[in-house]
């Protein structure tokens, strides 16, 4: 099956280890920085939402009118508009980019940062409002007819959506959270479900909750699984992991110059939502998991969103991608420190290994499939002699 890979399109090259040394707001960089994931075997980029950040459609727009194969993964907040102007919003964007959407719905995990931009429901009431919205943004793509709604949340009648997404497809929905009720919603709905790089065993305690709240939910088929990691990657086991402490000395040394923390919207010391609260926790019962996964990182930043690393060489930290593929990731997020010159590293020299391996692995799939048939052939021809089969 194939794997695609996710990685960032941002207007600055601020990170969690330096400050910015463009413009805050640069489109040139946004180009620039797409246009290495596109050169470089990527599948798509994300852009971010953030309530102070640029907005995000707007950037996907300027991208889609200049870049020509790179998906657009889209993150959406539900609290900032109406479900039929977003969905009016997406297949617009769809309709630019030539088919190449997918959208990301944010639920908030965070109060504070909700609240800026006038949020005020709790985080279970957020999670109620987001199904109803993915659902009523699902109905207006396909829906030929005008339809009405009458929801907790929404409520219109008569509408109809002429500019549908590009004829034969449809944008992929994601979603991601480690609460109850993020499984509950993003289960039902998602095509993708998105969780944060965490050890082997707790990665398929997800999936595993994932599969059975699909199940509870009617679905034949769960969503696919997008795992994102912070890639430290170095010709050398031994280059790798003095990278990997000279990351974590410039992380705390960027922390302590903004007074102990690295975002407004993630305060370290006490966050909110789930995913931050559980890597917090594997990050306290130790720093070093399986064969690559370093928690320091997590640690280090309070556990802000995709924190976890995988560290060493590039068949390393490809080896270790290829675990979690076996367990059923078929999404790969992987950010580096470095922005720009980590994308293409990444692109240049763990993508094709990764796939080197899921290729191997779908060659074996098919010959043990041949087999167990042209096996059931003969036991089928056996029988059919009247040949005793054992």
């Amino acid at each position: 099956m194939p794997v695609e890979f996710l990685g960032i399109a941002t207007t600055n090259d601020a990170s969690e280890t330096s400050a910015r040394t463009t413009a805050a707001f640069d489109p040139a960089y946004l180009e620039r920085i797409v246009r290495a994931h596109e050169d470089n075997g990527w599948t798509r980029v994300l852009f971010a939402y953030g309530s102070s950040g640029p907005e995000p459609a707007a950037l996907a727009a300027y991208t889609a009118a200049r870049l020509q194969s790179i998906e657009l993964l889209l993150a959406h907040r539900p609290n900032v508009s109406y479900p039929t102007y977003a969905a009016k919003t997406f297949a617009t964007l769809d309709q630019l980019s030539g088919g190449r959407l997918s959208v990301h719905f944010i639920t908030g995990g965070n109060d504070h940062e909700q609240g800026r931009e006038g949020d005020r429901l709790t985080k279970d009431d957020r999670y109620a409002r987001t199904h109803e919205y993915i659902r009523i943004v699902k109905q207006a793509w396909s829906s030929a007819e005008a339809f009405d709604h009458h929801g907790e949340f929404y409520d219109f009648e008569d509408f109809v959506l002429d500019a549908k997404p590009v004829e034969g497809h449809v944008p992929t929905i994601s979603f991601g959270g480690s609460s109850d009720a993020a499984f509950r919603v993003g289960a039902a709905e998602a095509d993708i479900y998105a969780v944060w790089g965490e050890p082997l065993a707790r990665t398929q305690e997800q999936i595993d909750r994932v599969h059975a709240e699909a199940a509870a939910a009617g679905r034949t088929t769960p969503p696919r699984i997008h795992a994102a990691f912070r890639p430290i990657v170095a010709p050398t086991e031994e280059l790798a992991w003095e990278k990997a402490h000279r990351v974590l000395d410039r992380i705390e040394a960027r922390k302590a110059q903004l007074g102990g923390q690295l975002s407004r919207r993630h305060p370290i010391d006490r966050p909110e939502n789930a995913g931050s609260q559980r890597l917090l926790e594997i990050a306290a019962a130790g720093d070093r998991y399986d064969t690559a996964l370093w928690t320091a990182t997590a640690k280090a930043t309070g556990g802000a969103g995709n924190s976890n690393a995988l560290v060493g060489t590039p068949e390393q930290v490809a080896e270790a991608l290829l675990a979690y593929y076996d367990l059923g990731v078929r999404v790969i997020s992987a950010r580096g420190y470095d922005l720009l010159d980590d994308a293409i590293d990444f692109g240049r020299h763990v993508i094709p290994l990764v796939r080197e391996g899921v290729a191997a692995r779908d060659r074996s799939t098919a010959r043990a499939a041949a087999t167990a048939e042209a096996s059931a052939d003969a036991d089928g021809a056996a029988v059919g002699t009247g040949e005793r089969v054992a």
